[in-house]
């Protein structure tokens, strides 16, 4: 297991570009590979996650290839071209399907094994195999799908497909890997299929199945999708990760004189909640360069240190920034007085359980924090102690409490680091680059 030793080292100054949208990844190899003919994916994530979908697709039969190229503009951009078979165009995978520490992976592509002619296994690693799949079951199951797992809905999930059957599905969770698994579903179904949500959750799959055929429509929470028809081939262009970028827009409003441009970022606005929290709480964030990019809002983001103050985010808030919320933990912290953050219950069964996680490891740092069912009561303190903290193997959690570190001059220890390496590859090196900066 890895470690890293974090401690301020000056203010942060330059430009970056934030590793490819890991959300978006995953769908583009999703979708490519139910398409027909072959699809160009550019500035795709190589990151552990993300490569767990593309070689659950190659077990099916998939060819996909994985070119490197340099850009000026955006750096190393890695292309894909994906050769689609077609909705019924895949098989029967030679082994189990390891979905790694991928929940995405395993929640989603259980939507399209749900309509498959055959029988597949999908499992992941110990932290995988301890986060309920209940919440896509239930859909799957009522589809007509025969799905088999652990006691509690916990996997691996045997998955035996059949002719599914449309249905009309209230969530009891606004979840966008639940919703998507419902609507890649659908697809094999003779039928309209609706997806129903408590609140709106990230509309990539939407935006995406429309690019390529899909007959699909929006209404308010409710997203329909009809069954039967064939999708064409993508060609597009994965923005930068927002989740990613977050640390660096907060880790620029914390460290002291600190001033930085992320280019390329997605600023889907399912997913923007954090720069409207941060905004509220006197962040200086500017959105420059606004365009769309394969159907997709994109910015480059400035952002200069600010006086941050506390505030009350509410559920609505919280949903539109849920993996953010370990680093909006952190921002909290450094912020003058009460930060307090509710309705985030479903943080329970992420990586780790990241409302316990942020509220232990920000106590070794001295901050006061409440642990409340859903979500944490913060006091914000000016000044941090260093501490030896644990990542629980989370990989939000070990870059956001590196972000901490950034704001001291005593060394922080973030210990069980390799889990960083599911969604950005090269987070340290970046940190190192832009702390060079004068």
């Amino acid at each position: 297991m890895k470690r890293i030793s974090i401690t301020n080292r000056g203010p942060l100054r330059g430009e970056l570009i934030c590793p490819p949208d890991k959300s978006i990844s995953h769908r583009a190899i999703i979708l490519s590979s139910l398409a027909e003919g072959t699809s160009i994916v550019r500035n795709f994530l190589r990151a552990e996650d993300p490569l767990c979908t593309l070689e659950a697709f190659r077990l099916m039969g998939i060819e996909i290839e994985v070119k490197s190229q340099k850009s000026e503009v955006r750096g190393q951009n890695n292309e894909i071209v994906v050769n689609g078979k077609g909705l019924k165009g895949l098989r029967k995978p030679g082994k189990v399907i390891d979905c790694g520490n991928s929940g995405t992976t395993m929640r989603i592509l259980s939507g399209v094994l749900a309509g498959q002619p055959f029988a597949s296994v999908l499992t992941g690693d110990s932290s995988l195999r301890s986060r309920p799949m209940q919440r896509v079951i239930t859909p799957l199951s009522q589809m007509g799908a025969r799905i088999e797992s652990e006691k509690g809905g916990y996997p691996p999930l045997r998955i035996t497909g059949a002719a599914l059957r449309p249905i009309r599905y209230e969530s009891p969770v606004a979840s966008a890997q639940v919703k998507s698994a419902v609507l890649l579903a659908g697809l094999y179904c003779s039928g309209r299929t609706t997806v129903i949500e408590p609140g709106k959750s990230r509309d990539h799959t939407e935006r995406m199945l429309a690019a390529v055929g899909a007959d699909i429509t929006v209404k308010g929470l409710e997203v329909s999708v009809q069954g039967g028809r064939g999708l064409r081939p993508m060609d597009m262009t994965v923005p930068g990760d927002l989740s990613s970028a977050a640390f660096f827009i907060v880790a620029g409003l914390i460290v002291p004189g600190s001033e930085l441009v992320i280019r390329n970022v997605g600023t889907n606005p399912t997913r923007s909640g954090l720069l409207d929290i941060l905004v509220r709480m006197g962040a200086e964030i500017a959105l420059e360069n606004e365009r769309d990019v394969s159907g997709e809002p994109v910015a480059d983001i400035r952002v200069r240190h600010s006086s941050l103050t506390g505030i009350d985010v509410a559920e609505d808030l919280v949903l539109r920034a849920i993996d953010e919320f370990p680093i909006l933990c952190v921002a909290a912290a450094k912020a003058s007085g009460t930060t307090r953050i509710t309705g985030a219950g479903e943080l329970r069964v992420k990586e780790s359980d990241r409302i316990s996680s942020m509220a232990q490891e920000l106590r070794k740092m001295a901050v006061p924090v409440e642990e409340l069912e859903h979500g944490l009561v913060i006091e914000g303190q000016q000044d941090l102690t260093p501490a030896v903290i644990s990542s629980y193997g989370d990989h939000r959690v070990a870059m956001s409490m590196a972000v901490a570190g950034l704001t001291e001059p005593g060394e922080t220890i973030i210990e069980d680091t390799d889990c960083v390496n599911t969604s950005f590859p090269g987070f340290m090196k970046m940190v190192e680059n832009l702390s060079a900066e004068k």
